[in-house]
């Protein structure tokens, strides 16, 4: 993730997000308790200016998602180098980011899943919202299947036309294209493809700067998004969201408490205490910037100093999983998805969960590293599976914590993968800064 922008009068940006949400939801819940949604005026506010000033917010959000998923993931796969230059070291990072990335994500699902803290909010008035909002929210991303079709769903994830896939809306035909067109630009170096590299290089930049310009928008659309909420939803709406919290941070937890000391002795035979003496100061930095590039730095030193790892292979596999190996934000994509999805009572099914954890895993890659980059790809899955992605401003609120914890466990998982590589390979293994 990166560094809170800040707006021209200095103050940091999650700041003003966390005052429209607390705006919003002050306005939301006083008129819930004295006024009541159903008055004349509410809803002339609610339909005629809140709720279009949210769906304007979100429209340009959804306009951005697919030529910023495809260029972030196409320029990630790209930097990885010469393929066949990479051997053991890129092939045991590409294992084990999928292989870890898996496993968080199906943590934070099964958390969801057991805990079910969206459940409780009465079916009536999650129904009259989710009846306004899903129509659209189907339109924009063509549903995930209904029923378990294991070898359709597979031919599906190849695109006939890829053009088609975008003009569609069809995200996951296009992400896996844009990996193959990866690898292509990986495989076949020229001038010519030098050249492509850099003008995808470049429209991810223009779309990262213009996902800043709509972020800078979003204290507003928050402050709107949550009035619209709490005025239906009332208290029910803060016990929700603290259960919703409580179950992201728990998840997050166990991965790193658990799976990763597990990781390491299994694959790296290493110490977890020792390890997580060794990166305190990565630790430090990552959990209060909450940017995963401003502590890349710090890891590299940590990794070549305190951890002893090969520069080459710390260098290589720092560099990618700052971009490729986003655990804690995979994981927070799947537990977000499935919250809402029972907050508005949409009942996933099995396949249509499987169908969440690849996106969240393949999402990993393309998530912008700007505050609330995660936004984005959680807005194109709601609409993948039929939940209204106006549900976004209820989490908001509390993002800004949960983005510096899912940093923390970014930046950890790419130390973790560094130390399982490194075991084994020679100290002057060949793999590219």
């Amino acid at each position: 993730m990166a560094n809170a922008a800040t707006k021209k009068s200095g103050v940091p940006l999650h700041w003003l997000m966390l005052l429209g949400f607390a705006a919003g939801l002050g306005a939301g819940l006083w008129v819930n308790i004295n006024v009541g949604a159903d008055a004349p005026w509410v809803e002339t506010l609610t339909s005629g200016v809140t709720g279009p000033i949210g769906q304007i917010f979100l429209g340009l959000l959804f306009m951005l998602v697919l030529p910023l998923l495809f260029s972030a993931i196409v320029g990630g796969v790209a930097e990885m180098g010469d393929l066949s230059a990479l051997g053991r070291v890129g092939w045991k990072t590409l294992l084990m980011t999928i292989f870890v990335s898996a496993i968080a994500v199906i943590i934070g699902l099964a958390a969801v899943n057991f805990f079910r803290p969206g459940d409780g909010i009465d079916a009536a008035l999650a129904q009259s919202l989710l009846t306004e909002y899903a129509d659209g929210a189907r339109g924009i991303v063509e549903n995930a299947p209904e029923r378990v079709d294991l070898g359709q769903f597979f031919l599906d994830l190849v695109p006939r036309n890829v053009f088609a896939a975008a003009a569609g809306n069809q995200v996951l035909p296009l992400m896996v294209f844009a990996v193959f067109f990866g690898v292509g630009l990986v495989l076949v170096k020229s001038p010519a493809t030098d050249a492509l590299q850099q003008v995808i290089h470049g429209l991810f930049e223009v779309m990262m700067k213009l996902l800043n310009i709509v972020i800078q928008f979003a204290p507003i659309a928050i402050a709107c998004l949550m009035f619209n909420l709490a005025a239906l939803f009332g208290w029910e709406l803060l016990a929700r969201l603290a259960a919703y919290a409580g179950v992201a941070i728990g998840a997050m937890a166990l991965h790193m408490f658990v799976v990763y000391p597990l990781v390491l002795l299994v694959f790296a035979r290493k110490n977890p205490l020792a390890f997580f003496a060794q990166i305190r100061e990565p630790l430090v930095v990552a959990f209060s910037t909450a940017s995963s590039n401003a502590t890349l730095p710090v890891s590299l030193k940590a990794a070549e100093t305190e951890l002893n790892l090969p520069r080459r292979i710390a260098r290589f596999v720092l560099t990618v999983g700052a971009t490729a190996n986003q655990n804690g934000t995979a994981l927070f994509e799947g537990v977000t998805v499935l919250f809402l999805a029972q907050f508005f009572g949409v009942d996933l099914s099995m396949n249509q969960q499987l169908v969440v954890m690849f996106v969240c895993i393949l999402g990993g890659i393309g998530t912008a590293g700007v505050p609330a980059g995660a936004l984005p790809v959680i807005a194109m899955i709601l609409a993948m599976v039929g939940v209204p992605a106006e549900g976004i401003g209820i989490i908001l609120g509390v993002d800004r914590f949960l983005d510096m914890c899912r940093t923390t466990l970014n930046v950890t998982g790419d130390l973790v993968i560094a130390n399982v590589v490194a075991r084994g390979e020679p100290e002057g293994a060949s793999a590219p800064a």
